[in-house]
Parts: structure tokens; sequence; C-alpha cells
């Protein structure tokens, strides 16, 4: 059986988890391909997680891949998605949140036949308000508490001078809608981008960020009410070696990958 060729973008925290995952555990995958801006040290991540993949330049991950895993930083986001697209191929990308200041890459995608792909990642329920979507949606809601210092670094937190060590008992640091929050925090909320566009939209699903001292895990609660159904959700991630990302953001896509080559999917 021909296995589903797969390159991954990027080889930081996630991205070698799945390269390891992937090889290892998912029969029908294999990784043929990884990207990053350090060659010679992905060279090294793959040897020590036993991957054998060739190490290339971004722009020719395409070229051996059926599908291209990004899990790089936001900014790198076009660079590798340009020539996935115009390749006709499929991106499945982790930065959801520049998917709302690059819109030509969906046009691009729609030109050449390919697609893009926002796993669920750190959060859950994008099935149900997928779901729910398709009636009518009055209103969505996602509400986050991380520990105080992994929402360090974002340029909201700069901006507004906010001195996440003086943070003593939960405070709330931001209200406002999705694409303001992925805007502030690019880093930290692209749960809130998928979750928008699998409802509402970037403008009308609302956002409130939590810095919280007494939780150890990154949550997040969503609440959705519609026309079909009312619901309200709630994850606590184990955060990563990187603590503004989830331990279940790689194997969110993992588990995506290895419906692509079962006999038996579940889930929308």
């Amino acid at each position: 059986m021909t296995k589903l060729a797969v390159g991954i973008a990027g080889l930081g925290t996630v991205g070698k988890e799945l390269a390891r995952r992937l090889t290892h555990d998912v029969a029908g995958v294999s990784v043929v391909a990884v990207a990053a801006r350090d060659a010679d040290r992905a060279r090294a991540s793959l040897a020590e997680i036993s991957v054998q993949a060739d190490v290339v330049d971004f722009g020719r991950l395409a070229a051996d891949s059926d599908i291209v895993v990004e899990c790089a930083p936001a900014h790198l986001l076009s660079q590798i998605a340009e020539p996935v697209l115009r390749a006709g191929k499929e991106l499945i990308t982790l930065s959801a949140g520049a998917l709302l200041t690059s819109p030509e890459l969906v046009e691009l995608a729609e030109a050449h036949g390919a697609h893009i792909t926002v796993p669920s990642g750190a959060l859950l329920g994008l099935d149900a308000v997928g779901a729910a979507a398709e009636g009518e949606l009055d209103s969505v809601r996602m509400t986050t508490r991380k520990p105080p210092l992994g929402l360090a670094g974002a340029p909201y937190v700069e901006e507004a001078q906010i001195d996440l060590t003086a943070i003593r008992e939960p405070t709330r640091i931001f209200q406002g809608s999705a694409r303001e929050a992925a805007r502030g925090f690019p880093a930290n909320l692209n749960v809130a981008v998928a979750l928008a566009l699998a409802g509402l939209g970037p403008d009308r699903t609302m956002v409130e960020i939590w810095a919280d001292p007494s939780v150890s895990r990154n949550t997040h609660t969503i609440e959705v009410s519609s026309d079909v159904s009312e619901f309200s959700m709630t994850i606590a991630n184990v955060p990563s070696e990187n603590p503004r990302t989830g331990r279940i953001t790689a194997l969110s896509v993992v588990s995506l990958l290895r419906k692509r080559v079962a006999a038996l999917r579940i889930g929308s």
C-alpha cells in the first residue's frame, strides 16, 4: 500500500513530536521531508528521534509530499504555504491566526485546487460548532485561562505594559473579538481563530483571556448558542516544553492524519 507522504514545516516542540509520532505510531503515513530555519539542528533532532527524512528548504516541501503540515512561527506561513498551494497540495496549518491577515492564501488554494486545513489543535468541539453553524448561530464565546507566564511576550501584554510576574489572583487581561485576540496574542490564540472560522467569524466570536496563577494548564471554555443546540465545553491542556502550546496540539494532527489512512473514520 502506498503511504501518505507528509512534509513538516518547522521542527520545534510540535514539529518534532509530530515527526516522531507519525513515523513510529501511524501505519500508512511516511514523513518524507522536513524544513526548518536551522537545517543542521533539524538533522540532529531527526536523528535523536530516529526519523529518516530529507531536510529541505521550505519551498521544496511540496515536491515529494502529498500533505504539508505547518507548525512554524506564524510570520513564515505565507513562505511555507504558497509553494504548497500552487502545487495543488493540502496544507495543514497550526498558525490559524495568520490566515486572517493572509486571505490571499485561501484565494490561491481555490485557484489551484488546493486545500487548507485547520486542525482542532488545543481546542475541542469544532465539529459541534461547525454543525451548529449549518443552522443559525446566535453567539460563540471563548474564555482562556493560562498561567501568567504562559502569556509572556504577547504584543498586547507588552503594549499594555502588563506585569505578569505581579499577578497573584485570576485577572482578566483581555476582552474582545477573535480577530483582536489573534492580533494581540499571535502565539497563544490560534484556537480562537479556529473557533471563529468554524462558526460566526473573527469579528462576532468573543474572547476573554485570563492570566490565572491558580491554573497549571492552558484552559479553554467555549460557550455556543444556536437554534439547534446550546452547549459549553472546557479543555485543560498539559503544556508542552513550550508553555504557549499544549501537548495535545501535535496529537490533534496525528489524529487527523491517522483518519486519512483509516478504513473507519470517527468525527466530522
